[in-house]
């Protein structure tokens, strides 16, 4: 059991780094298919994503690069769902 929480902390930031690549990547399709400038809250939700994220790997006393980068890849995903209001 000890095995596959070894290989889960190691493999984790890869499986991460690689959906948040995959996110943007399709993003980025996306947006030029539309040929517009769709706002949204993306940077906003990952600030706060990796706000919260080291606030709780602190409290649960898990690696703080795992928190960092869940809560950014968390955030992106939650803030790219939230548009901006035309002012």
């Amino acid at each position: 059991m000890e095995n596959i929480f070894d290989f889960m902390s190691a493999s984790l930031p890869w499986v991460a780094m690689g959906l948040l690549l995959a996110i943007f990547f399709v993003r980025a399709a996306h947006m030029k298919k539309k040929d517009e400038k769709k706002e949204d809250r993306g940077s906003e939700g990952m600030a706060l994503g990796m706000c919260f994220g080291v606030a709780l790997s602190t409290a649960l006393h898990i690696n703080t690069g795992l928190g960092l980068m869940a809560g950014m890849v968390l955030g992106l995903l939650v803030g790219s769902g939230i548009k901006k209001k035309d002012e």
